[in-house]
């Protein structure tokens, strides 16, 4: 087969390799001139498989109005007068009860462990290099009842398999010593050993070269298998012949593509491309902000990936560097990196790690998380298109669930049986 991935963040370029893996001639487009240049380039760097239970939970509903008013909330609400953002909010308030909630986090969490799984098949097979970390996890909390709350979701998840445990406030300047400057506000916080960090953009730069060279890599009789991979930067999608009940070509802005299937793996752009082949993906960008700072030797950064809940901000180490991410801003589009919100960002920063000694300045980033309402990716057939593909919607756990369900969706391609149930992940 042939076929066209468009999309070259992670999303994509895992769609493409587990493609290329199963003997497809694979070519990859995308707008920007690299891989991983959008939302893979700067995100919060966490590979959070014990944490995927969605936005869209029963006490975020108390939270709304803060989230429409308050300025400096880290969720801020946009309202517009868009008919898509009143669907979409409509489905999310939808989706806000217990029972499904909890039912997503069951799905996201099988999701999760697959993709941790192919991860590190995929590092051990290719010596791959991203700055990866296996230090941990320790989210903290400042409110007594948000730790409550917590502790009752960690004993859910044990139920489930996760392996956590809760620990006081000095436990967690114990755990990490560059917490110390708030450990007299720590009520608490959960410890996860088995959380993972790395740099996305880096991942998306080694699995490009991965897919120039050889794909197939030592795995024995799929080499002969291995499918040719080529990247076309630089190319817009202008729109999709089909014919039968097929797509047979992608209109580019440099011309016609002919290809026997095609997936849309574009982050928020497969909106656009999912309307010109008749569909609503139904996406809304969860925009976020990062900074990165550079560390020097007497820097106090934390070694294990530390989620503030207070703020919603997140610290992950990345070698010399650390990456600090945080805020959703809904109804806003724009990749404008806004002044206000990296000053909040940077103040938040001061204020939770006071020792951090960084060099210079922080390099600041914002990009748009591609988001269903319910929290869950999609992995499905365009309805009505035999040989169309989405791949899309994982909000901000793209980095966390990427490898696993471009499995289940090379699975699926294939006609075979899947690891998951596929239904979980339908359109």
């Amino acid at each position: 087969m042939s076929t066209v991935v468009i999309g070259a963040g992670i999303v994509g370029l895992m769609t493409a390799y587990h493609l290329a893996r199963e003997g497809d001639t694979v070519t990859v487009i995308d707008a920007l001139p690299g891989p991983g240049q959008a939302t893979s380039y700067g995100n919060g760097a966490q590979l959070s498989y014990s944490f995927v239970a969605p936005l869209a939970e029963p006490s975020v509903l108390a939270k709304l109005p803060g989230m429409v008013w308050g300025k400096d909330s880290p969720l801020h609400l946009r309202l517009r007068a868009s008919p898509a953002q009143w669907q979409w909010g409509l489905k999310f308030l939808a989706a806000c009860n217990a029972p499904q909630a909890q039912q997503t986090t069951r799905e996201l969490l099988q999701l999760g462990a697959a993709s941790r799984e192919r991860l590190h098949a995929l590092m051990a097979e290719h010596a791959l290099q991203f700055d990866f970390t296996r230090a941990g996890k320790l989210v903290v909390y400042q409110d007594e009842a948000a730790f409550e709350g917590a502790r009752a979701q960690m004993a859910f998840q044990a139920e489930l398999g996760c392996q956590q445990t809760a620990l006081t406030g000095a436990e967690c300047v114990a755990r990490e010593p560059a917490l110390a400057g708030v450990g007299q506000r720590l009520v608490g916080g959960i410890d996860t050993p088995s959380e993972e960090a790395g740099d996305c953009h880096l991942l998306c730069q080694e699995l490009e070269r991965v897919l120039r060279q050889d794909p197939a890599g030592s795995a024995g009789a799929d080499t002969a298998r291995a499918g040719a991979v080529e990247f076309r930067y630089g190319l817009s999608v202008r729109g999709f012949a089909q014919r039968g009940g097929r797509v047979v070509a992608v209109q580019t802005s440099a011309g016609p593509l002919a290809a026997d299937r095609v997936v849309l793996a574009a982050g928020m752009g497969s909106q656009r491309l999912a309307r010109m082949l008749g569909v609503n993906a139904g996406l809304a960008a969860l925009k976020g902000y990062s900074l990165t700072y550079v560390l020097g030797p007497d820097s106090q950064a934390p070694r294990v990936s530390v989620t503030d809940t207070h703020n919603k901000v997140v610290y992950a180490r990345l070698g010399p560097r650390l990456r600090v991410a945080g805020m959703v801003d809904m109804g806003n589009d724009s990749l404008a990196i806004a002044p206000d919100r990296i000053a909040t960002l940077k103040a938040q920063v001061a204020d939770f790690l006071p020792q951090l000694k960084a060099r210079g300045e922080p390099t600041p980033w914002a990009g748009l998380r591609p988001a269903r309402a319910d929290g869950k990716p999609v992995v499905d057939r365009v309805p009505g298109l035999d040989n169309a593909w989405l791949h899309l919607g994982h909000g901000a756990l793209g980095f966390t669930l990427a490898a696993g369900s471009a499995a289940l969706l090379a699975d699926r391609m294939a006609g075979r049986a899947t690891a998951l149930d596929a239904n979980w992940f339908r359109l």
